[in-house]
């Protein structure tokens, strides 16, 4: 049976295009695989702890020797790496933090990192749905500045994970943001948003 795991990491609820695009690819999903099943966690409404040494020392230390905050770290852990183990793709909605991932996003995947999944990931499907307030793209002022896919296309490979796919809209503060409303970008916000949308029905069609 195919199984969705659908992650947002926004910390907007209202507005936010990147969980508006990944509610996009999940709903096709759902459509497309009908006896499918789909798990979701909203890494912003119910944040995953930073991984801290008590979590980082469990995965090596026997579990009738771990204290009370290696257990209860470790089946934080666990619990996490469960969810995406058991995923046939992974449809992750990634704002643009900074020139980077959210932190709430960065301490989801610190925990998926075990022996359970470097390099075992190898049939995982995963799609990352971004939303950027600017444009980066080759020639703009900012090329360059967005960290979030080579970093992300780095660290997937290192769990075994090949098949991934980029889906982006951006200009997403250009009616918001003071500095970018005396550009008028929105017709190309706009447009940004809709090839996004297509592009994500075209992948589902495949």
């Amino acid at each position: 049976m195919p199984h969705l795991l659908h992650l947002d990491s926004s910390l907007r609820s209202e507005g936010s295009r990147s969980r508006r695009l990944s509610a996009h690819y999940a709903k096709l999903w759902r459509t497309a695989h009908p006896d499918g099943t789909v798990a979701y966690r909203d890494l912003a409404a119910d944040p995953i702890p930073h991984l801290d040494e008590a979590g980082f020392t469990a995965a090596f230390t026997p579990e009738a020797d771990r204290t009370p905050e290696q257990n209860d770290s470790f089946k934080i852990s666990t619990e996490l790496i469960d969810e995406l183990v058991a995923a046939d793709t992974v449809v992750i909605g990634l704002p643009l933090y900074n020139f980077n991932v959210p932190s709430t996003f960065k301490a989801w995947f610190d925990r998926i990192v075990s022996e359970r999944t470097l390099g075992q990931l190898t049939g995982t499907k995963l799609v990352v749905v971004t939303a950027s307030g600017g444009g980066y793209g080759p020639g703009t002022p900012r090329e360059g500045w967005d960290h979030r896919e080579p970093w992300l296309r780095h660290a997937v490979t290192n769990l075994g994970i090949t098949d991934v796919t980029f889906v982006g809209a951006e200009l997403t503060l250009a009616r918001e943001s003071p500095q970018m409303i005396p550009l008028d970008l929105g017709a190309a916000e706009d447009q940004s948003f809709a090839d996004a949308l297509a592009a994500i029905e075209e992948l589902l069609a495949a």
